[in-house]
């Protein structure tokens, strides 16, 4: 199996390290030669926090994020080309972008989907998960052809009181409007929380989608 690259961003307050345990229950032969990596998100003002500093990849303006949430763009992008770097550098040392596979959860979910959907490049596949769309709908302007084809997996708690559901539910027919293939899992009485049960079915989207050569 060829290598394959996993890149999982944090919620907001979180680190990468302590991130780290997801990859045990990916045990398929399949991960065998998969570089996973879990980076920590600067420290950086929140204003839903009162502007206390804390790691975060971008300003939240208010929590719970509903559909009308106001959006830091400017913050986003500059998050976007923090994680377009880390991309790079592993397509750089040879690893396929079809295997590379870019994951978060909350606000990491939002950069996830941010970050993909301005890649240059198709990749293997971009899994949201307790996330929600962190722009203006103006951003379809800038999805390359290329862009357009990488999948999304997008999974989500119907009793979630920190992303609403009805925040994530907005996701996939703006994606779908937009030509992108996304695929929607809800999960009921999960909250703001991510399950074995969702990375159990991650795993299995993943798999499927790995290239053999590099």
């Amino acid at each position: 199996m060829a290598r394959s690259f996993v890149l999982w961003l944090h919620g907001l307050g979180d680190s990468g390290p302590a991130n780290e345990p997801i990859k045990t229950l990916f045990t398929s032969p399949e991960f065998r030669n998969t570089i996973w990596s879990f980076p920590s998100a600067p420290s950086n003002p929140v204003t839903c926090n009162y502007g206390s500093v804390m790691p975060s990849w971008f300003d939240i303006h208010e929590i719970p994020i509903t559909v009308n949430s106001p959006k830091d763009e400017s913050g986003l992008l500059k998050a976007v080309r923090n994680v377009h770097k880390m991309i790079d550098k592993e397509i750089a040392d040879g690893t396929n972008p079809k295997n590379v596979f870019v994951c978060g959860f909350s606000q990491g979910g939002a950069l996830t989907l941010a970050s993909v959907l301005l890649y240059p490049q198709t990749l293997g596949g971009a899994a949201v998960f307790s996330g929600w769309l962190p722009f203006n709908s103006s951003i379809i302007q800038q999805l390359t052809p290329e862009a357009k084809r990488t999948p999304i997996l997008w999974s989500h708690g119907i009793a979630d009181k920190t992303v609403l559901f009805e925040a994530g539910q907005a996701g996939p027919p703006f994606l779908e409007q937009a030509g992108v293939s996304c695929e929607f899992k809800a999960y009921p009485g999960l909250g703001h929380s991510i399950s074995n049960d969702e990375l159990k079915h991650l795993e299995s989207w993943i798999k499927p989608r790995l290239q053999s050569s590099s």
